[in-house]
């Protein structure tokens, strides 16, 4: 499994403890528990109010902060709906991203499924792209597989396999995800706020799409870091397969009456160590069979 960081261990402790945190069980009919999730309530919290300021945030390269009143994630999502709209403009979405796809930090953070995100169209770069640290609150890189859907995959009342989700990809390919976390404070963040804040999602760059290998969890992935390897990773360091996310993600956009459509790209969650470079890097992520993805940046 991806190794947990020190910050993540301590925030996601912190609310577990609390005893404050919403968590949803995903046995049985998987849509049916992601509708309730979805219809918390949120008759005082003002969602337009919450997803304004996370716009002004991001404009005055302000530091994170924990959104107060935010009490469940229903609202986190009716948030980040707000945010992207008011940011989206005439850019479109290119697709999603999934976090949390490790069953170890699920679990410290009190919660039993991933998280997602809206990847925009502007945000997708391609292998060899230059980024400014300066661009930035706090730039990360998480390296993972990205999916490519050949067909839709549209809403419905029955939740999604993976044998179903996997025959509607087309295509997989080495990516890395570009995340900001905007130098946020570890000890008070929750998730319910990240979620808000679009996961943190700022953009993706991706390798060449292939078709996708027959057994994608048990591809090998390597990350170098100016040459030299920094570690390593496997397709089913994501929830035991990178179509499991894709399931989930499936479900969770069904639950409100959405769906996703061929040509829609979706990172399936990192497979190696996040890392958070502050002076200038140059990363090249492998994995075999689906080959490699470039990304520096100063």
């Amino acid at each position: 499994m991806r190794p947990i960081s020190r910050p993540e261990k301590s925030w996601c402790k912190r609310y577990r403890r609390s005893g404050r945190w919403p968590v949803t069980r995903w046995s049985g009919n998987r849509r049916a528990n992601r509708r309730a999730e979805m219809e918390g309530s949120d008759m005082a919290f003002d969602i337009v109010g919450a997803a304004q300021d996370l716009v002004r945030g991001h404009r005055d390269n302000t530091q994170f902060v924990t959104i107060a009143g935010l009490s469940d994630l229903a609202s986190a999502y009716k948030v980040q709906d707000a945010y992207v709209g008011a940011i989206i403009g005439d850019d479109h979405i290119a697709g999603y991203k999934i976090g949390l796809t490790s069953h170890s930090m699920q679990s410290m953070c009190g919660i039993d499924h991933p998280v997602a995100g809206t990847v925009f169209g502007r945000r997708v770069m391609h292998s060899g792209a230059k980024l400014s640290l300066t661009g930035y609150g706090h730039l990360g890189v998480e390296f993972e597989i990205c999916a490519r859907l050949g067909r839709d995959l549209a809403p419905r009342a029955a939740p999604y396999t993976r044998s179903e989700v996997a025959a509607a990809v087309d295509g997989v390919c080495a990516a890395v995800e570009v995340v900001d976390d905007r130098h946020a404070d570890y000890s008070v963040l929750d998730v319910r706020s990240l979620v808000a804040d679009n996961s943190w999602n700022a953009g993706v760059v991706l390798g060449d799409f292939v078709p996708p290998p027959a057994a994608l969890e048990k591809v090998e992935a390597v990350v170098y870091q100016d040459g030299v390897e920094i570690g390593r990773g496997v397709g089913a360091d994501a929830l035991g397969h990178p179509y499991e996310p894709l399931a989930w993600l499936a479900d969770h956009l069904g639950a409100s009456g959405r769906g996703m459509k061929a040509g829609d790209i979706v990172m399936t969650g990192s497979i190696v160590r996040t890392r958070f470079p502050d002076k200038a890097f140059s990363y090249r992520f492998d994995i075999a069979g689906l080959g490699s993805v470039e990304v520096s940046g100063a």
